[in-house]
């Protein structure tokens, strides 16, 4: 029985612009098809690498289009599964840039998304992909908001959810996942969760939503692809920042960001590719950029719990390097005046989040951002059930 007890919905339009996948470190090109594991030929150089969709750039035109999915031809599929999700509010606080000593801040408030995180871009996409495959059952692993957010798109599409999560999982999000009818899986540790999906996909044919790779890629291409829309509703919105400023995991957020932005550019629609930096609780992407192995396992403990993982992937290195940006680490104490801050302006965000704040002033201070530039904040998710927000 589905999880949702909801027949299925009607097949998702798939963009007839999307033409290959490509991998974005050796530039191999593939047939459109299911790829959760990343390019072939890096993997198997011992280099995990991630795919991204090519477009028919005749097709990107800079304009929203009707329908649930309003960037939909600039992504994977043009309609499927929908809450409701993007047009998230983007705004001037001019009380944060004057604590940054910088132009202007603008924040993208994408706790306004329907399960309060940016991680319905990705849902939205990815279960499309799987129910226009056929797929009876997806599987992720999540230490929170992505596990929501797929259980509430797939109790909506009609589609078996199982989430592979720690002992610790909050109690909120529990009882969410209880409430859309998804399974949780508990697992002793982040590769223990990987192993468990990576079995219920190459042995059981789950459809894949997260990585699961080891070392690891990011996030499965078509769910990936979900967030190109947040850079392109900003722009659309009037919004040219100099700096754009990431909490960061493993990069799916930030690179979907910087590959819209890199084509708005390539587009003429948008005169510079702004500087993109990824926030980290503790030095992983850092010291990558600074030499150290990308397939090494960086541990460390934060209560920054979305942005907590202890790997690096391809995506962050090159949306980083190739916007001119790089890491900044934030540790939980100023991840935590930073949210202070926000609220402050009234914004209640997770802890990651307002380590971009904490991050700006940062970058401010060491003259990496000048006096007369704009910034951007990524607020990627609401902070009532973050549980180092309590």
């Amino acid at each position: 029985m589905r999880a949702s007890g909801n027949p299925p919905q009607t097949k998702p339009l798939i963009n007839p612009a999307m033409q290959v996948l490509r991998c974005i470190t050796c530039h191999a090109r593939y047939p459109l098809g299911d790829m959760p594991e990343g390019c072939p030929a890096c993997a198997a150089a011992g280099h995990p690498s991630s795919l991204e969709a090519v477009y028919d750039a005749q097709v990107l035109d800079f304009a929203p289009k009707s329908g649930s999915y309003t960037w939909g031809h600039w992504q994977p599929y043009l309609d499927g599964v929908s809450l409701g999700e993007g047009a998230t509010p983007c705004i001037p606080v001019p009380a944060l840039a004057a604590l940054a000593d910088v132009a202007s801040v603008w924040i993208k408030n994408e706790g306004a998304n329907p399960t309060g995180s940016h991680k319905d871009r990705m849902s939205a996409q990815a279960v499309s992909r799987a129910l226009d495959m056929g797929a009876r059952e997806v599987v992720l692993a999540s230490s929170g908001n992505a596990a929501v957010s797929a259980a509430a798109y797939c109790a909506a599409a009609g589609l078996d959810c199982e989430v592979a999560t720690y002992q610790a999982l909050p109690a909120v999000f529990d009882a969410a996942l209880r409430h859309y009818g998804a399974r949780r899986v508990v697992c002793d540790s982040g590769h223990a969760r990987w192993a468990h999906v990576r079995r219920r996909v190459r042995e059981e044919g789950a459809f894949a939503l997260t990585n699961y790779s080891v070392p690891a890629v990011g996030s499965p291409v078509f769910g990936v692809e979900g967030y190109r829309a947040v850079a392109l509703e900003w722009v659309a919105q009037g919004c040219r920042p100099d700096h754009v400023i990431v909490p960061t995991a493993r990069g799916d957020l930030l690179w979907g960001i910087y590959s819209a932005l890199r084509d708005l550019v390539a587009l003429g629609h948008l005169p510079k590719l702004p500087r993109l930096w990824a926030v980290e609780p503790f030095p992983r992407l850092s010291r990558v950029l600074a030499g150290a192995s990308q397939q090494a396992d960086f541990a460390g403990t934060t209560l920054q719990f979305s942005t907590a993982g202890s790997t690096v992937t391809a995506q962050q290195v090159f949306a980083v390097r190739r916007s001119g940006g790089g890491a900044v680490v934030v540790d939980d104490a100023a991840a935590r005046d930073g949210t202070g801050h926000l609220a402050a302006a009234g914004f209640w965000v997770e802890l990651c989040a307002g380590a971009g704040l904490a991050a700006a002033q940062r970058l401010r201070a060491d003259g990496r951002i000048d006096r007369t530039e704009a910034v951007m904040l990524m607020l990627t998710a609401r902070g009532d059930r973050d549980p180092g927000q309590a």
